[in-house]
């Protein structure tokens, strides 16, 4: 699973942010704090790039930037597809005992469409429905007192799941959110970095003649 949210995670701010360099990656992902909670380390991040282009599932083109060479990456075709089965398996698949993939799919989900966000968030509360009845704790495990009383604690943060889900797929139906083919009504800071890659964006696509 760690392999498959480390793609997940690269795919995605390359499709976010294509064409982008490696560096502007990396500070991206540090940003969402991937190394604690995704256990991705910024080292990670270049030899992750390196194997989805021997993958084919990203593209580099090594471009000259006023003097200095920047490989700059862009999503293939191979790489859409992938990235679409993995974020719909980590919103979909429940995990008692771990939720990274689901937390690294959410962040993708500007990328998908509503009509496929719904979907896929339906199913997960499915998934927790059937969770809930199979794990639990007064069914007569035969197991020491506390760590029945353990599996509880995780049980009650699947129903507080449950509660956001249901939520969360209302917003979804009243249209909150910016995700794929409609605008993108979130403005961000003066500050905020991703200005600075949208102009780097710009001056890529030209020095790629595009």
């Amino acid at each position: 699973m760690a392999a498959h949210t480390t793609r997940m995670l690269l795919l995605g701010a390359v499709a976010m942010f294509e064409p982008v360099n490696g560096y502007q990656i990396r500070r991206e992902l540090v940003s969402w704090r991937v190394d604690e909670w995704a256990n991705l380390g910024p080292g990670s991040i270049y030899s992750g790039l390196t194997t989805l282009e021997k993958l084919g599932q990203v593209v580099r083109h090594d471009v000259d930037d006023e003097g200095r060479a920047v490989a700059v990456y862009e999503i293939t075709e191979a790489g859409r597809g992938e990235l679409a089965r993995l974020v719909g398996e980590g919103l979909e698949t429940v995990t008692l005992f771990n939720a990274v993939a689901f937390h690294a799919a959410f962040g993708m989900l500007p990328l998908i469409s509503r009509e496929a966000a719904v979907r896929h968030l339906e199913v997960r509360r499915g998934e927790i429905d059937r969770a809930l009845l199979e794990w639990d704790p007064g069914t007569g495990q035969d197991a020491p007192p506390h760590a029945v009383h353990g599996v509880r604690h995780w049980l009650a943060l699947l129903r507080e799941e449950q509660a956001w889900l249901a939520g969360t797929v209302e917003r979804l139906h009243a249209g909150d959110f910016d995700l794929a083919g409609e605008p993108w009504r979130w403005v961000p800071r003066e500050d905020d970095p991703g200005r600075e890659m949208a102009a780097d964006r710009e001056r890529y696509l030209g020095l790629l003649g595009r």
